[in-house]
């Protein structure tokens, strides 16, 4: 039995199916998303989105969705739903029984005696959507109805009726070929019998997405309908329809379907459903494999991806999976830099000082699943190298090493760690100078190379670098660590320590090689705990400082505001646990174990069968966010692996 399940109260309720997204997504960059009731709620979603070369390179919403009609007795049922202006419509969700995610997305509707059952997936390596309709039951002569919705817009614009859509409709083997703009590819729309297709373009105006709408964006889109497929369809039979780029042999299409349908696992389990998850995050582009750090609207932002690279992959026991997309994420390496993220492919941004810290914390995982730091020196060692030597000599405005050993980033204006939110062209948090994590990530880089360079011979960079992490474990406690507050200041500038109460501050406990002692860890741990811990995640500020925001909601600006100043942050709790782990192991398990498990309820929340990027501070810690990040996966993924070795 499928572990994603809702029946017909659930789904017939509005306001509780709306809040449910799903996502289907596969190597080729395409992904298809909706609510569980098949209404949109976001510009997000759609029934075939995929990466398009022309015009820009980015994610396009090609496909927004598929409504369906029967008709028995001349009399029509429409099984679509739309929110317009005031009203929803057509009403199809009251005909929904029954909604599973396993091992598709399958709908089941039933009007009087009728039952009909969509199945949806995407193909397993190309942008196509494949969607089966089977008639379980009929008392009567039955016709099925299909009404594809058009968009062919960027994922982050809006379409609206205009005169420059193409309207031109060609006929291909059992479908129809359309190509509304010149600088998009043609869609075929094919299925698996003859089917006749009805011309009759229009364009059915005003769609609206709630959650747009309450994120304070515009929310209104016009969507192109070119005409609509009609056939009779009997008790019993099956007709399958492909949505893609490149045209089908239509006699194949059931085959094909039944072929992928069967290479999808069943999941029974919490984890089971991570695990295959865990790949939805692992794309290619141009033949070389990428993360995408999230859904529906990230790309692959540089320090996330290399965050989430060890949970996705050696959590998942996939070693060869590591080395290969490692080997292709370091060729964005520029003068020791990582991107943290690009507008578009060949524009990546260079402004992270962390970046590159976390891509050797990587490698550092990957050594030490495999037991063999002198493999990683020789695979990665030059791109390590890279990053250490331009960080020490400066190679980058704003970042230096100082002459104590510590790691200082600032430039006016300009986050350059994780906490990067802006408002109004300044950051929100800006964190300048000499900030804990910052530090706690070099001194531990510096640490893993000596101990790979040793163990690979290279008795030069050795020599070179063996002096310093004494220097800079004694002088992180000097600048970070007072007696007197018992836990680690955030960030040190011009002399003056910020002794915010944030979660960074975790990592110098985490981190393999650390910089503090162990009553330091015990203390550091428990004001983290005491102020930041919560079921989902740690706090990015303590509700005791008045910048405090308890929910992240509300218009852009207003996010923003919220974002790193108390917004949950699941990711982090990976860190926190490996630190708890490393220092009560066996005794601190079972409270580890808990936390881990207080996200198995929000497979069925947000983003389904997935885990979100925030949540609020407050209870209930509402998720909220990216539906979908990968961040979030990979280190609950990764604390099951931790809790296994003990």
């Amino acid at each position: 039995m499928s572990f994603l399940q809702f029946d017909k109260t659930q789904l017939i309720n509005l306001e509780y199916s709306l809040s449910k997204e799903i996502l289907l997504a596969n190597p080729s960059g395409a992904y298809a998303s909706s609510t569980i009731i098949g209404c949109n709620t976001r510009k997000y979603h759609g029934l075939l989105i995929a990466p398009i070369t022309d015009p820009d390179g980015s994610r396009h919403v090609i496909l927004s969705s598929l409504d369906e009609t029967v008709i028995q007795h001349d009399q029509e049922f429409n099984l679509g739903i739309h929110k317009y202006p005031g009203e929803y419509y057509p009403k199809g969700h009251k005909y929904a029984r029954w909604f599973e995610m396993d091992p598709v997305w399958k709908m089941i509707y039933r009007v009087g005696g009728l039952v009909l059952v969509k199945e949806i997936l995407l193909d397993e390596k190309e942008p196509r959507l494949l969607v089966r309709y089977t008639l379980q039951e009929a008392h009567c002569p039955t016709v099925l109805r299909i009404k594809p919705f058009l968009a062919f817009r960027n994922i982050h614009a809006l379409s609206k009726a205009n005169l420059d859509v193409n309207k031109q409709v060609m006929q291909c083997r059992n479908g129809v070929f359309l190509r509304l703009y010149h600088d998009y590819p043609g869609l075929y729309l094919q299925t698996s019998k003859v089917i006749e297709f009805i011309a009759a373009p229009d364009w059915y105006h005003n769609n609206e997405y709630l959650k747009e709408q309450s994120r304070g964006y515009p929310y209104q889109e016009d969507l192109f309908v070119p005409g609509y497929f009609e056939t009779s369809i009997k008790t019993g039979e099956s007709i399958v329809m492909a949505a893609g780029f490149e045209e089908q042999a239509p006699g194949r299409l059931k085959k094909r379907f039944l072929n992928q349908l069967e290479k999808i696992p069943l999941r029974h389990t919490f984890e089971e459903v991570l695990v295959q998850t865990a790949k939805s995050f692992i794309i290619e582009v141009k033949g070389m494999p990428e993360i995408v750090s999230g859904y529906h609207w990230f790309g692959a932002w540089g320090r996330n991806c290399w965050i989430a690279l060890p949970g996705l992959t050696l959590a998942t026991d996939q070693p060869d999976l590591f080395d290969s997309l490692a080997k292709s994420m370091v060729r964005m390496l520029k003068n020791g830099l990582f991107p943290n993220h690009s507008p578009d492919r060949n524009h990546p941004v260079y402004r992270s000082v962390d970046g590159s810290l976390w891509m050797i914390w990587a490698f550092q995982q990957f050594a030490a699943y495999l037991n063999n730091d002198s493999r990683i020196w020789k695979s990665f060692g030059p791109s390590i190298k890279q990053v250490l030597y331009a960080y020490r000599d400066g190679v980058n405005p704003g970042i230096q090493m100082q002459d104590d050993g510590l790691l200082s980033a600032y430039i006016p204006n300009q986050a350059l760690t994780w906490m990067s939110a802006y408002l109004i062209g300044v950051p929100v948090t800006q964190r300048p100078g000499l900030t804990v994590e910052v530090n706690a990530l070099w001194y531990n880089a510096i640490c893993f190379a000596l101990q790979a360079a040793s163990e690979a011979g290279d008795t030069q960079f050795v020599d070179e670098w063996k002096d310093l992490p004494g220097r800079i474990e004694q002088k992180f406690q000097e600048t970070f660590w007072s007696d007197e507050e018992q836990y680690l200041a955030d960030y040190v500038f011009e002399g003056q320590a910020n002794w915010d109460v944030r979660p960074n501050q975790v990592l110098a406990v985490s981190m393999p090689f650390s910089p503090l002692q162990d009553e330091q860890k015990r203390a550091v741990l428990e004001k983290v705990q005491s102020e930041l811990l919560t079921p989902k995640g740690l706090r990015t500020l303590s509700p005791g400082h008045a910048d405090y925001k308890t929910s992240y909601e509300g218009d852009h600006a207003t996010r923003d505001l919220a974002y790193h100043q108390g917004t949950v942050r699941p990711w982090l709790l990976g860190h926190f646990a490996n630190a708890w782990l490393s220092l009560y192991g066996q005794t601190g398990k079972h409270f580890i174990s808990a936390l881990v498990h207080n996200f198995e309820e929000d497979m069925f929340e947000h983003g389904l069968g997935t885990i979100s990027e925030v949540y609020d501070g407050n209870p209930p810690h509402t998720p909220s966010g990216a539906i979908s990040s990968a961040a979030s996966v990979a280190e609950i993924l990764r604390i099951m692996n931790m809790l296994k070795k003990i």
